[in-house]
């Protein structure tokens, strides 16, 4: 990968062959899917999104999804012996206490659901963990997420599995799972008014409390939950798509040779109501197409900051190697804008983007999840885009980047083979000046 843009400095290339950086900065893997956790059992696989919190006593908490989907298991055997969940290979870890606290237990099939979260509960100042567990279990492919202003994580299933031969449980909702210290299960609770979809991510803007959610699907909408009362996603609410003002089914999927938005375009945008959220026949983007809603390429990650919700399109553009969106809110109900912040249209440059999050400095980073080398990549302001790091293990994706409160600490997710790693060094205090 040759990016346009030297930003941090070239990056060095690591001895160990897991993450190359700028000189000057440095990581640990500091948590590994297989590994016994604090409760006794196993750091699941397949680490995607998360966040971190401030904890008690300085300490950071660090809320972990895990995007594990269902397997069925052959009729010939009880029981499938899996390494990708936290209850061991014949899943021996799952006392009953333990099963009772499970979204989706698998019923008669004997295969429970092993999507969910763990939390990481890690000193900045000694750099290390402090304890892991598991603190959501039952659910499945648990992608992506985002965290609250009142320090919880909304950990979303990126799959429409029903209840049948493998399930006990409907999936496809989001969940609620508070950043706490001390280790526990969550009590698994859908937030069925917020959409039953294929659920990516979710942003909070803390003036208004509205939620914002990304749908991973080639034809997928973005959505606003308002709840009924701020703070409590339970309590119900409404949920709306976002459409444009004068042009109703617009594709802002940029797949033409001729684009429907230029990047810096700006358009202004209304919200139409749905019905019928939890869409028993997975219709809910098609019916709100329909009403006039926009189409988005994959949307996937989603952040709030600078007074605006980012959010990725990872399909999105005339090569299909992404996009990045901004939505400005307006002070009046109903309204706001969008804009096309970034399509690069080349993977050398940006290979398909999925989770993102906000640095400190006021930067843009981006996820890569392409079918080349993967990179983590700095967007600033302006638009300019710089490498942060590369994935020198492999070619798996990163994901869930996410920085300490402090902002001493970058943590991160390779997910196959699935570690979590903490990166620090000489972070800038301002935005990254770049050269084209």
């Amino acid at each position: 990968m040759s990016l346009l843009t030297s930003g941090l400095g070239p990056l060095i290339t690591d001895p160990q062959k897991i993450l190359n950086l700028p000189a000057g900065f440095s990581y640990q893997v500091i948590s590994k899917s297989g590994v016994k956790m604090s409760d006794g059992l196993r750091m699941p696989s397949a680490p995607d999104g998360m966040a971190a919190f401030p904890g008690p006593d300085g300490l950071t908490l660090v809320v972990r999804n895990h995007e594990i989907s269902l397997r069925t298991r052959p009729t010939s055997s009880p029981l499938v012996p899996s390494t990708s969940g936290g209850f061991g290979d014949q899943f021996e870890l799952l006392k009953p206490a333990l099963r009772s606290r499970l979204y989706d237990d698998g019923g008669e099939s004997d295969r429970p659901c092993m999507g969910g979260t763990t939390t990481l509960v890690y000193d900045t100042r000694k750099q290390t963990v402090v304890r892991e567990f598991m603190s959501l279990a039952g659910t499945l492919r648990n992608c992506a997420g985002g965290l609250t202003p009142w320090n919880s994580w909304i950990t979303c299933e990126e799959t429409v599995d029903r209840k049948g031969k493998y399930c006990a449980q409907d999936h496809g909702y989001c969940f609620e799972v508070p950043a706490t210290a001390e280790p526990g299960l969550t009590q698994p609770i859908p937030l069925k008014a917020m959409g039953r979809f294929n659920h990516e991510a979710i942003a909070v803007d803390p003036r208004t409390g509205h939620v914002y959610e990304t749908e991973d699907r080639m034809d997928g909408l973005l959505y606003r939950f308002t709840p009924d009362q701020p703070g409590k996603l339970a309590a119900g609410g409404r949920l709306q798509a976002m459409a444009l003002w004068n042009n109703p089914k617009r594709d802002l999927r940029n797949g033409s040779v001729i684009p429907v938005l230029p990047v810096g375009g700006r358009v202004p945008v209304r919200w139409i109501d749905l019905d019928n959220v939890e869409s028993p026949k997975d219709d809910l983007r098609t019916r709100g197409y329909k009403a006039g809603a926009l189409r988005f390429a994959r949307g996937e990650g989603m952040w709030y900051g600078n007074g605006m919700i980012y959010f990725a399109c990872t399909a999105g553009g005339r090569a299909l190697r992404g996009q990045i969106w901004r939505y400005h809110p307006s002070s009046e109900a109903g309204t706001g804008e969008l804009e096309l912040f970034i399509e690069p249209n080349h993977p050398q440059l940006v290979d398909m983007c999925d989770n993102i999050t906000l640095a400190p400095w006021g930067d843009l980073i981006l996820c890569e999840d392409g079918t080349g080398d993967q990179f983590l990549v700095g967007v600033t302001a302006e638009g300019k885009l710089y490498p942060l790091a590369k994935n020198a293990q492999g070619k798996s994706e990163f994901a869930g980047a996410t920085f300490s409160p402090d902002g001493s600490t970058l943590f991160v997710n390779i997910q196959s083979p699935g570690w979590t790693l903490a990166v620090t060094g000489p972070w800038p205090k301002s935005p990254v000046t770049v050269q084209s």
